[in-house]
C-alpha cells in the first residue's frame, strides 16, 4: 500500500504511547501500522529481532509472534463453518460436532460459549474443571478454544490453516502470516521469563498450536479486510454474512453486561462494561485483538481507521498493566480523530 499521510490528523500522540510501552516492555523490537481511509499513513519500525549483537533490525517484513490474537482466525474459520452450513447454529451444542474425552463437561456447552469465553471450563493439569454454569460467566481459558479446534477439524475435515490459507490468506496475499515449526530469518525473537508458564509454544503447522507470527503489515490488511465486509481490492473475497459474524456481539444475552462482549474472539466495543479491554473514548462498533506479547489489532469503522501495533515481548514485567496500557492506547488513538 502506497504511503499516504493525511496532514489534517497528527498521529505524534499515538506514536509516543507505542514507544513508552516498548521501553516498560523491555524487548528489543516493535512496530506501528496505521491504515486510514484505505491508506497507509503511518508505518514505523524500532529496534532488532533481538537482543543479541548484531541482531537483524525489524522491518516492514518482521513477523512478530501474536500470542492469543491467533484466535480470530480460529474464530473465522468457525464462520466459514457456519456459512457453510457444516455448523448449523452458534447455540449447538459441541457434542453435536465432536465427542470430547470426558462429554459430562460439555453438557450445555454450546459452540457460542467456546467463542466468547462463557463455557465455564479450565484445565487443572490434565482434570477438567466446572468454574461456572455455560454462559453464566466469562474467562479467558484455553480449553475454549483447543476444543473449537477440534470441532473445526471434524466438521470441515481440514485443518484450521489449510482452510484460511484458501479462502483467505492467498486471496488476500498475507504472506507474511502463518504457523511456524522452525525459525526463519523474518520471525522476530520472543522475549520472556523462562519460568512463565503461560508460555506455550508448539512445531504444528495446522492451526492447532501457538506458534503464529504476523508481519504488523499483514495483520492491518487482515483488519481492513474485516473493516471492509470481507471485500479486498473491490473484489468481494468473502460473504460479508462471515465478517458481520465475527466482529459483532455473540455474547450469550443474560450475560452480566459488565463481563467483555466477544464477537468471535473479538473483543466489541458496544454497551458500557466495566471489564471491557477497549478504550472507553474509543467509538462503539470498534473491535479489537489483544495477544500476550501486547500486539493489538484495533479496528475502528467511525473512523475508517485500523492500528496495529506489535511489541516482541511476552508477558507483563512489574509495574506494567497490559489491560491498562491496551486502553489508554485506543483512548490515545481515539483523540487523534476526535481532534481533527
Amino acid at each position: 500500500m502506497k504511503m499516504n499521510p493525511l496532514p489534517s490528523i497528527d498521529y505524534t500522540p499515538v506514536i509516543h504511547h507505542v514507544k513508552r510501552t516498548a521501553e516498560q516492555l523491555g524487548g528489543s523490537g516493535s512496530a506501528l501500522y496505521i491504515l486510514h481511509k484505505n491508506e497507509v499513513v503511518v508505518e514505523q519500525y524500532w529496534g532488532t529481532h533481538s537482543q543479541e549483537i548484531g541482531a537483524k533490525p525489524i522491518e516492514a517484513s518482521s513477523q512478530f509472534h501474536i500470542a492469543s490474537v491467533r484466535k480470530n482466525y480460529i474464530g473465522w474459520v468457525a464462520a466459514y463453518a457456519i456459512s457453510t452450513g457444516r455448523i448449523r447454529s452458534l447455540d449447538d451444542e459441541v457434542t453435536t460436532y465432536y465427542q470430547p474425552t470426558h462429554p459430562e463437561f460439555f453438557s450445555g456447552v454450546t459452540i457460542r460459549h467456546l467463542l466468547t469465553h462463557t463455557h465455564g471450563l479450565r484445565m487443572s493439569e490434565n482434570d477438567i474443571i466446572r468454574e461456572f454454569p455455560p454462559g453464566c460467566g466469562w474467562a479467558y481459558r484455553g480449553i475454549g478454544v483447543d476444543t473449537l479446534v477440534k470441532v473445526l477439524e471434524a466438521v470441515l475435515g481440514q485443518t484450521i490453516a489449510e482452510i484460511l490459507n484458501d479462502y483467505a490468506f492467498q486471496p488476500l496475499g498475507l504472506n507474511e502470516t502463518g504457523w511456524y515449526a522452525d525459525e526463519t530469518e523474518n520471525l522476530v525473537t520472543v522475549i520472556r521469563d523462562e519460568e512463565d508458564a503461560n508460555w506455550h509454544h508448539g512445531t504444528s503447522v495446522s492451526g492447532d498450536e501457538r506458534n503464529m507470527y504476523v508481519s504488523a503489515r499483514d495483520l492491518a490488511k487482515w483488519g481492513n479486510f474485516h473493516l471492509h465486509r470481507g471485500k479486498f481490492k473491490g473484489e468481494q473475497v468473502v460473504s460479508s454474512d462471515i465478517i458481520e459474524l465475527v466482529t459483532s456481539v455473540q455474547s450469550p444475552k443474560m450475560l452480566d453486561p459488565d463481563h467483555p462482549q466477544n464477537g468471535f474472539f473479538w473483543f466489541v466495543k458496544d454497551e458500557a462494561s466495566k471489564r471491557t479491554e477497549i478504550g472507553d473514548h474509543v467509538p462503539k462498533g470498534a473491535y479489537q485483538l489483544l495477544g500476550y506479547t501486547s500486539v493489538t489489532l484495533l479496528v475502528i469503522p467511525e473512523y475508517d481507521a485500523v492500528v496495529v501495533r506489535a511489541f516482541n515481548r511476552f508477558g507483563s514485567p512489574e509495574g506494567y498493566d497490559y489491560l491498562e496500557d491496551v486502553r489508554s492506547f485506543g483512548d490515545t488513538v481515539a483523540g487523534c480523530f476526535q481532534i481533527q
